[in-house]
């Protein structure tokens, strides 16, 4: 008889974060797929989604300890704290994007060597074709995107469209998009239906004509650069130098600058200098979506707050902006992820195969992989195989 895998989505606790691992739509997919779906009671109340919907999705709620308890495969959107990872016990598997690159890959190495399984979709890449699905980055970067574009809107003080009435014609707003990715594209594509004459740039040449298929403007300069791994590398210094002189010369045109660059695992380049801030015009606006702890795009950014310089332009860091449309978020992600587990689950139990191309970007791992069994709490654990005997994992440390 198949084992059935039991699969539970938590509360976020983050500061600010809304957005939930499982929406009941998508549970209603994974019961019908022959899982049990447990929910951490009011898990989904941040995005919307109250308990009733989830229980008539199929699932079941429950306690954060019944939940840790029971589960096989918890579910999050982002990195747990502290003392809930510490309850995590060997053989059990967690998903989602938990900051596995740079310096957040120590705390994931500690879980590993205590036998937790860690899938981490921030190490997806965006290369890989049948991977598209469970893109939770792009995902998540697209929402951002389109918050970005109506936050820039909303603290604006003139009009986005060409206004055209009886007391005169407004008008419409300039904007420049810096970082044409996924959020960026987004943003273009938002502020154009917002109806603003909109201006894209990024360092790879190769992104212009996904521009231009929006309806924008490309902004050229003199730094190209080759994309790996559907990131743009990051820039030599010499490089950066010469960007940010040909972007200060030009951004001062417009009235609204949204930046989306970000290089995964390491600080966001500096776009916008203190400098060009005091060049642009009284109003001007400018939403730093690379803005985080490891700093951002713009000079002075904090994530989350709301600064006007000297000259009274508004700098937003914008933090977490997927957070801020939690419910269509939430439901993106889930969609992600129950696609992630459609890809691993196989007759009930978590089969992880190093040699599936999408098992081994997200699975975080030791350079050498023991042999690692993950298996619902009722039944031995050999009855699911994590196919880790294989050769070492040759990827440099964070990828």
């Amino acid at each position: 008889m198949t084992a059935t895998l039991t699969v539970a989505a938590l509360t976020e606790r983050g500061h600010g974060e809304r957005r939930v691992a499982l929406v009941p739509d998508t549970v209603t997919r994974l019961v019908a797929g022959g899982f049990d779906v447990l929910i951490e009671a009011g898990a989904g109340s941040g995005a919307f989604y109250p308990d009733d919907e989830y229980v008539a999705a199929g699932a079941k709620t429950d306690t954060l300890e019944s939940v840790l308890d029971a589960a096989d495969v918890l579910l999050a959107v982002r990195r747990p704290e502290p003392e809930i990872l510490a309850r995590l016990r060997p053989g059990q598997v967690l998903v989602g994007l938990l900051d596995a690159r740079g310096t957040g890959r120590a705390g994931l190495d500690e879980l590993v060597a205590r036998g937790v399984v860690v899938l981490s979709l921030d190490l997806l890449p965006r290369t890989l074709p049948r991977a598209q699905t469970m893109d939770a980055l792009s995902s998540q970067a697209s929402v951002a995107g389109y918050r970005a574009a109506v936050v820039a809107a909303e603290a604006f003080a003139r009009y986005f469209p060409m206004m055209i009435t009886a007391a005169g014609t407004a008008r419409p707003a300039k904007v420049l998009v810096l970082g044409a990715g996924v959020a960026g594209l987004q943003a273009i594509g938002t502020a154009r239906r917002l109806g603003a004459q909109v201006t894209g740039y990024d360092v790879r040449e190769a992104a212009r004509e996904e521009v231009k298929s929006l309806g924008a403007s490309f902004l050229a300069t003199t730094v190209n650069v080759a994309s790996e791994g559907g990131y743009a590398r990051a820039l030599t210094p010499d490089e950066r130098a010469a960007q940010q002189a040909e972007l200060s010369a030009k951004m001062r045109a417009f009235d609204i600058v949204i930046t989306t660059a970000q290089v995964p695992g390491a600080r966001p380049p500096v776009l916008v200098t203190a400098e060009t801030l005091a060049g642009m015009a009284p109003g001007s606006v400018v939403v730093d979506l690379g803005a985080s702890s490891l700093g951002g795009n713009v000079d002075g950014s904090v994530p989350d707050e709301r600064i006007v310089t000297a000259n009274g332009v508004t700098v937003i860091g914008a933090g977490n902006l997927p957070a801020q449309m939690p419910t269509g978020a939430s439901a993106a992600y889930a969609r992600n992820v129950a696609a992630l587990l459609t890809a691993v689950v196989r007759d009930g139990a978590v089969d992880l195969d190093p040699t599936d191309e999408v098992v081994d970007a997200v699975w975080v791992r030791p350079a050498v992989a023991p042999s690692t069994e993950v298996a619902p709490a009722d039944v031995a654990p050999a009855a699911v195989v994590a196919a880790a005997d294989a050769a070492p994992d040759t990827r440099p440390e964070g990828e």
